[in-house]
């Protein structure tokens, strides 16, 4: 244990946010540096208990009571080992995962949890400052190659696994950029894409093989690249947005979320002087609560929008863990991320009913009604309704799984009840020689949940090519969240 008397002795202290007149007139991450000293004592505040339940919490399985010790000790290099053991990305899970092992730590049954997300961003930044951080090519080759389709932290783990374990890896993108949601997804404010970069660096002095541009069951048919080699590893994601089919919904200026954020990320990788949707000077709604609605305000923030607006079916959280939501799930309390902290409303418990367009198609007004759950389903609110002026729609409210296209039909396998492809418990299909790691098996997830599903994707194709593995498989395919 660290500090026997730490989690007593020191209060929980994060990084403060730059401020927000500040902020909002560039695209730089929010949260300014932390003094290694503060760090080091935050880290002393982790009580190395019998039973860590961050372990629980963490579906990666991250060693966080051995690597909070390491920092209190100051043995920063040792603890980039223990991080690297079970996770390929901390500087992404460290960035945007919503932290799961903090709401089950055992601190924070009765006061602040550790702050196990921040020490863990901040040896991986040091690691990299260090150089501790190298590319670690196998010894030997296999003689056996995998494809891996898809490009985000998913398809990623599962490359940089394979390729270590001696592996010819190729990973397919269809966007002309490696990375997925994490290229044109994640605004740059909350991951500025050099990390994204670096890794990918590493990934390539390691053996691994990016094919940005090509797009399975179009520009290569499956059937070719079944031929070519000798395990594939579907990682595409769940990326078919959930739309709102209301009256108006055709009207212009009414936009998925995942049409308007990769624009704005283009801006910034230097593609576009401007993007074709900026809203500047204009009144934005955003329809959806969760964090792509919050991901769409700060950008809007940044483009300089007259007033930004979300709205959120789900009534106002407590700000309080609930009764039904005990120690150590991860409770749905009222959070306030950066962009909220920036500016707009946030209007809960209501429902579009439909937009309002002028003569030329374009949406003007989106008019709502207060919503009440009652039996199990929302009900409209008798004299409720109103109307809000409205430049811009955004629909931020989810996705339903893997899009329905070329690939799905040509590999011709089953889906699930939830729309997911059809896998088994260690993530093979019924296909020879086929696997799926991720959204696309398991539905819209958490960063952590693809991570630790690519790893063990990557230990089963390992098993599968060569009769045994040596790689972790932390988790099985039919796991489901017990935090979130």
């Amino acid at each position: 244990m660290a500090d026997p008397r730490g989690f007593l002795t020191t209060d929980r202290e994060l990084p403060q946010r730059r401020p927000v007149d500040i902020r909002i007139q560039d695209w730089r991450e929010v949260y300014e540096d932390f003094d290694a000293r503060k760090l080091e004592k935050q880290a002393g505040r982790c009580m190395d208990c019998g039973i860590p339940f961050c372990h629980q919490g963490c579906p990666l399985g991250n060693l966080i009571p051995e690597w909070n010790d390491l920092i209190y000790d100051r043995d920063w290099g040792q603890a980039i080992e223990r991080l690297h053991a079970t996770n390929n990305f901390p500087e992404f899970t460290g960035r945007l995962c919503p932290a799961p092992c903090e709401a089950a730590c055992v601190l924070g049954i009765n006061a602040e949890p550790v702050t196990i997300k921040q020490v863990e961003v901040a040896i991986v930044d040091r690691a990299w400052e260090a150089g501790w951080i190298t590319p670690q090519p196998p010894e030997f080759l296999s003689g056996k190659t995998v494809a891996v389709i898809g490009s985000g932290p998913a398809g990623l783990a599962a490359a940089q696994q394979l390729a270590r374990a001696g592996h010819t890896v190729a990973v397919y993108e269809r966007a002309d950029r490696i990375g997925g949601l994490l290229r044109y997804g994640i605004p740059e404010f909350k991951m500025e894409k050099h990390h994204l970069d670096q890794r990918l660096q590493q990934m390539e002095a390691e053996g691994v093989k990016f094919r940005p541009g090509v797009e399975i069951g179009v520009d290569m048919t499956v059937s070719d690249l079944r031929r070519r080699y000798d395990a594939i590893v579907i990682a595409t994601g769940a990326t078919a947005w959930r739309d709102l089919p209301i009256p108006g919904r055709d009207l212009t200026g009414v936009y998925q979320a995942m049409e308007f954020l990769p624009l704005a990320n283009r801006v910034q990788e230097g593609d576009l002087e401007a993007s074709p949707l900026d809203v500047a000077g204009q009144h934005v709604v955003i329809i959806g609560g969760g964090d792509t609605g919050a991901d769409c305000l700060g950008t809007s923030h940044r483009q300089g929008a007259a007033s930004v607006t979300q709205l959120e079916i789900m009534p106002r959280p407590s700000e309080e863990r609930q009764s039904a939501q005990p120690w150590p799930t991860y409770p749905m309390t009222y959070r306030v991320s950066s962009a909220h902290e920036e500016g707009g409303e946030r209007v809960f418990a209501v429902s579009t009913e439909h937009f309002e367009g002028d003569a030329s198609g374009r949406v003007t007004a989106l008019h709502l009604v207060d919503v009440e759950f009652v039996d199990g389903k929302f009900e409209p609110v008798a004299g409720s309704q109103r109307s809000i002026p409205a430049d811009t729609v955004l629909l931020a409210m989810g996705f339903t799984g893997p899009e329905q296209g070329p690939l799905v039909e040509q590999f011709g396998l089953p889906l699930t009840e939830r729309g997911a492809i059809a896998r088994n418990d260690d993530y093979s299909t019924d296909l020879e020689g086929v696997f799926v790691a991720g959204d696309a098996g398991r539905g819209q997830s958490l960063i952590v949940w693809a991570i630790a599903e690519g790893r063990a994707t990557a230990a089963s194709v390992d098993r599968y090519l060569m009769g045994t593995t040596n790689l972790p498989s932390p988790i099985r395919a039919s796991a489901r969240p017990l935090t979130v």
